[in-house]
């Protein structure tokens, strides 16, 4: 199998799992968003106490089209940048097919300061040097097409950014109290426009995606944490859902290195597909 094809699969299913750590959102999200007064002073309580959680667990789904569906749980903190561990699951998508066909079905993720890595398995190891982790250092994944995107995305999967991106919509509203895991919330919804976007990366990221706008579905528990979100948009490779559960706010995240013997590089993987295509 052609290493250009090895690399290819990888960054398509990294461009899921990033956009990942990330039920659907309501069935009519127009649904009394023009009559009810903008609860904007409720979602910044909101996005202050999740802020000052500092770390939760994740469980989340992610659709990418058709190209790739898949499933994560983990934990994940960002009290000092990013950092986290997930289990991935690819459940769709031709991106999965090919990923399958690697030997890989499941995968661990861990996310730090510096860097992303992901397992790939004894499959995929025997046909990359016989290395099972590949780092995926964020500067250099913005050297190739979507790179920029791809670091954004992976350093934005904190359940602030959907308050914050919630917090920039002009057209937010409460929709009242439903019941998400076995708890009472308060369900949120707007839609934003990628212009309105206040955090300059996540912006550049969107745009680099050809998203002009996105909407965003949050839950909101009684101590102001957020439980559940649902950010729909549509981009240059199809429509994307990204739904996520946080639980466990302050929940111990402690994440290793991988060893450096069983690490290869995206960088130099990325350089033998050019220079050894077969």
């Amino acid at each position: 199998m052609k290493r250009t094809t090895v690399w290819l699969t990888t960054a398509a299913a990294l461009a899921g799992l990033a956009a990942c750590t990330s039920s659907d959102s309501s069935d009519n999200p127009e649904q009394d968003r023009s009559t009810a007064p903008a609860p904007l002073p409720a979602l910044r309580t909101a996005e202050r106490s999740t802020e000052r959680a500092e770390t939760a667990r994740v469980r989340s789904s992610t659709v990418m089209g058709t190209q790739l569906s898949l499933t994560a749980d983990g934990v994940l903190a960002w009290h000092d940048g990013l950092s986290g561990a997930l289990t991935i699951d690819y459940t769709g998508g031709t991106a999965a097919e090919t990923m399958r066909g690697l030997g890989v079905t499941s995968m661990q993720a861990r996310y730090l300061s510096d860097a992303y890595y992901a397992r790939m398995g004894d499959t995929f190891a025997a046909k990359t040097g016989g290395k099972h982790w590949l780092r995926y250092a964020y500067a250099d994944l913005k050297t190739f097409g979507g790179g920029a995107a791809l670091a954004d995305q992976m350093r934005s999967t904190t359940p602030g950014q959907s308050v914050r991106l919630l917090l920039d919509s002009d057209d937010v509203r409460e929709l009242g109290q439903e019941t998400v895991d076995g708890r009472t919330t308060t369900h949120y919804a707007g839609t934003v426009a990628v212009e309105d976007v206040t955090d300059t990366g996540l912006r550049q990221r969107l745009q680099d995606a050809d998203v002009t706008a996105e909407t965003v579905d949050i839950w909101i528990n009684e101590k102001n944490l957020l439980v559940k979100k649902v950010e729909k948009t549509s981009t240059a490779n199809g429509k994307v859902t990204q739904t996520a559960h946080y639980s466990d706010y302050g929940v111990k995240v402690a994440v290793r290195r991988p060893p450096a013997a069983d690490t290869e590089d995206f960088k130099n993987l990325l350089s033998q597909s050019s220079t050894n295509p077969t």
